[in-house]
């Protein structure tokens, strides 16, 4: 038996993630793995949702949750969850103390009761799984209305979310106007939305964390970078200056790890040893786009590894050095289009900088003899001035 509540102004804010995999989203036509971090409040129906790539933890939550809180611009005097079980598992105990002491930190922070409902009991967050399907509704009907479901990035859909999310919130305006005067003040900042970690680079160019290889600008080798773990990317300090923002990626499954590549770290590298592109483990990553692998698996199927690793690595440089990533790729894929293989010194030619004429500047050197003359005059208006004060 359910009993319906009513709920009173700024009471009451809901967390929940939501799986989507239904809607079959796609970034630049590869499938995306993910969910939704759903926020919501009871009495008036505001929400926020934040596209977490991972699957449910502790950081997914603590990230949304805040900007849930500071799109808000206030804080509810509860926040209900699920029981977390998903963000605990497979965590050793004292893992599992930690991740329930931040939590309590997290609430403390913005004033907040925590409080949960019991596990597999979902209508105890009733308010807020309803809404999923009304979320996910939304979304299906925007995506139908686009035409497509590919979006150029990551960034592009989570803007197409928030923008759905938010002809959602304009509609219920007049109850979250009235909900917001109830609202406690937000703190004067964020608290920690990361996980943290000191860890060496070694020679290989990167570092492993949790089963990932990733790779960074070579001049790090053999500091310890300061890394903040975040839902969707790491950033990497070293000391207190931040050096690098990485992708954060997952392992391929419980007994293969992940890698997250990004060729410019290492092609300078790899160009004084152009062999080891051959069996590198992480080769596939390395091709930023997939005409760059096939340009390297066509060459290979002429028979020569040598001009395969050779060509194939100069063309990543120049991809790198001209800035031309995407064009380039978009030659290298009509010329194995047009059966024939491409050209690297015509390439080489037609992404090369512009020719830049050099203005021509005229220097008109003074005489030295009015040097003599500047200073006469200045000795003879101090004797000007020496009188004048007498």
């Amino acid at each position: 038996m359910i009993f319906r509540q009513q709920h009173e102004p700024g009471r009451l804010g809901l967390s929940d993630f939501t799986d989507v995999s239904a809607l079959g989203i796609t970034i630049a036509g590869e499938p995306l793995d993910h969910r939704l971090y759903h926020f919501r409040l009871a009495f008036s129906g505001f929400e926020h949702a934040h596209v977490v790539l991972g699957g449910e933890s502790f950081v997914a939550l603590a990230e949304g949750l805040q900007n849930a809180l500071w799109a808000l611009g206030g804080v509810p005097r509860e926040h209900r969850s699920d029981s977390l079980s998903a963000a605990f598992r497979n965590l050793a105990a004292d893992a599992r103390e930690d991740l329930t002491q931040r939590y309590a930190g997290l609430m403390g922070h913005y004033g907040m009761a925590p409080t949960r409902n019991n596990a597999g009991i979902a209508h105890e967050n009733g308010s807020i799984e309803s809404a999923h399907g009304h979320l996910k509704r939304a979304l299906e009907d925007a995506l139908l209305l686009r035409g497509t479901r590919d979006f150029a990035s990551i960034d592009a859909y989570r803007a197409f979310v928030d923008e759905i999310v938010g002809r959602r919130n304009a509609n219920l305006a007049k109850p979250i106007a009235l909900e917001k005067e109830a609202l406690a003040p937000l703190p004067k900042g964020r608290t920690t939305d990361f996980e943290e970690k000191v860890i060496p680079v070694t020679s290989s160019g990167g570092f492993i964390l949790r089963r990932v290889f990733y790779t960074v600008p070579s001049r790090l080798i053999g500091h310890r970078l300061r890394v903040r773990i975040f839902d969707d990317r790491l950033e990497c300090f070293l000391g207190v200056t931040p050096v690098v923002t990485l992708r954060r990626g997952r392992p391929v499954s419980e007994s293969q790890g992940g890698h997250v590549v990004d060729y410019r770290h290492v092609i300078h590298a790899l160009r004084r040893k152009p062999m080891a592109l051959l069996n590198l483990v992480y080769r596939d990553q390395l091709f930023p786009r997939a005409a760059y692998k096939r340009l390297f698996e066509t060459l290979r199927e002429h028979g020569d590894d040598r001009r395969a690793c050779k060509v194939t690595l100069e063309l990543l440089a120049l991809a790198h050095e001209r800035a031309c990533e995407a064009e380039l790729a978009e030659a290298i894929a009509m010329d194995l289009d047009a059966g024939q293989l491409p050209d690297l010194a015509a390439l080489r030619d037609r992404f090369r900088p512009e020719a830049a004429s050099i203005p021509r500047v005229a220097v008109k050197l003074a005489p030295l003899d009015v040097y003599d003359e500047l200073a006469s005059v200045s000795v003879m208006s101090g004797r000007s001035n020496l009188g004048e004060a007498a």
